[in-house]
């Protein structure tokens, strides 16, 4: 499956390059300091440090942050311009609060060391770098509520030698998916789960998993279980290096993703998939483009019929490389059987025959 995440990221990873699942096998230990390890001084310091920076996000002032940025990443600033400039509209007037505070020492760490990993308080949270100089380093997590799409940012602060604390990575996310956090989603996927509506389970996993971890490269007892469940769920006919080939109504489609988007303000499923030259051919006409898309959905739905609970709508697009040929969302309650045929996924050979009562679109 081809996943993106949900709508509404924006992360830049300035010097460090976050970890992935797959880990190199020699890692150093560095020590690391929860907020409740901190002394008040150490706490006022690196709130102090994060609240300023964010500050500068809230007015737009890019000068400012850049000027209290390290140098290695202060020399190449557009990326981060771009970021505030997104963010900003979203933070202006937000009540600033201070989730978590880790300081994280590397100063012992060997030069080029591949990866370095913090351990950090009980039950312990792991936070995993490649490729991080030595030096002393916090991450600061803050939210950022009273506003109509409250964020979570991550800010990584580096020391300088005399001990001012200076922005050496930045990430931002949304703390909700229309209106709902990331234990709201969990909740619900593990209902699903438990009614074997696996394919409903898995996407809601995903989101509840994206809501929860502020960054990638942290880790904790409660996400590794979010994981593990997830896993357990996750179906084994989905888009992947290969397209799902789906048979419906007559028509193969090529299905090169599936994914969710909030788009229009509710939780939608987002389709891409490839016509082939007679299908494309098709899409220059409006109404026979609206009927063969209507008929990808309508087979969608006839092989998974529990996708009509747990989403609003859903969104196709007919996509040639990067040009959308067409484009269409429906609401679940407007995609309907012309007839009464039945839909093949070809991977599997799976059919289901839709509903008795077809509605002629």
């Amino acid at each position: 499956m081809r996943l993106k995440l949900p709508n509404g990221q924006r992360a830049l990873v300035l010097l460090l390059t976050c970890l992935g699942a797959l880990l190199p096998l020699h890692a150093w230990a560095a020590s690391c300091k929860t907020q409740s390890q901190l002394t008040s001084a150490q706490r006022d310091a690196l709130s102090n440090a994060g609240r300023s920076l964010l500050q500068n996000v809230q007015s737009g002032d890019i000068h400012s942050l850049q000027a209290n940025t390290i140098p290695a990443v202060a020399s190449d600033f557009a990326r981060i311009a771009d970021s505030v400039n997104t963010l900003k509209p979203l933070v202006q007037g937000a009540t600033i609060t201070i989730d978590s505070l880790y300081l994280l020492d590397a100063s012992a760490e060997p030069a080029a060391a591949p990866r370095t990993d913090f351990y950090c308080g009980t039950p312990v949270v792991v936070l995993n770098f490649n490729n991080l100089p030595a030096g002393m380093y916090s991450l600061v997590i803050l939210h950022a509520t009273g506003v109509t799409q409250p964020q979570q940012i991550a800010l990584i602060l580096s020391a300088t030698p005399e001990g001012r604390w200076m922005l050496a990575g930045f990430f931002s996310k949304p703390m909700m998916e229309v209106g709902h956090d990331g234990l709201w989603y969990w909740t619900l996927a593990r209902k699903y789960a438990a009614r074997k509506m696996n394919l409903d389970a898995w996407f809601y996993y995903r989101t509840a998993a994206f809501y929860l971890n502020p960054v990638d490269f942290m880790s904790s007892p409660n996400f590794e279980k979010l994981q593990h469940e997830q896993e357990r769920v996750k179906p084994d006919t989905l888009p992947g290096a290969t397209p799902l080939m789906i048979n419906g109504h007559g028509s193969i489609f090529q299905v090169a993703s599936i994914d969710t988007s909030a788009a229009l303000g509710a939780l939608d499923l987002d389709v891409y998939y490839n016509p082939d030259d007679a299908q494309a051919a098709q899409l220059h006409d409006p109404p026979s483009a609206r009927k063969q898309v209507a008929d990808l959905m309508m087979a969608l739905l006839t092989l998974h019929p529990e996708l009509r609970e747990a989403f609003h709508g859903m969104w196709v697009h007919a996509q040639r490389g990067d040009a959308t040929l067409f484009l269409l969302e429906l609401p679940m309650d407007q995609i309907a059987p012309r007839t009464q045929l039945p839909a093949t996924n070809l991977n599997s050979g799976v059919h289901s025959t839709g509903p008795e009562n077809p509605l002629v679109r």
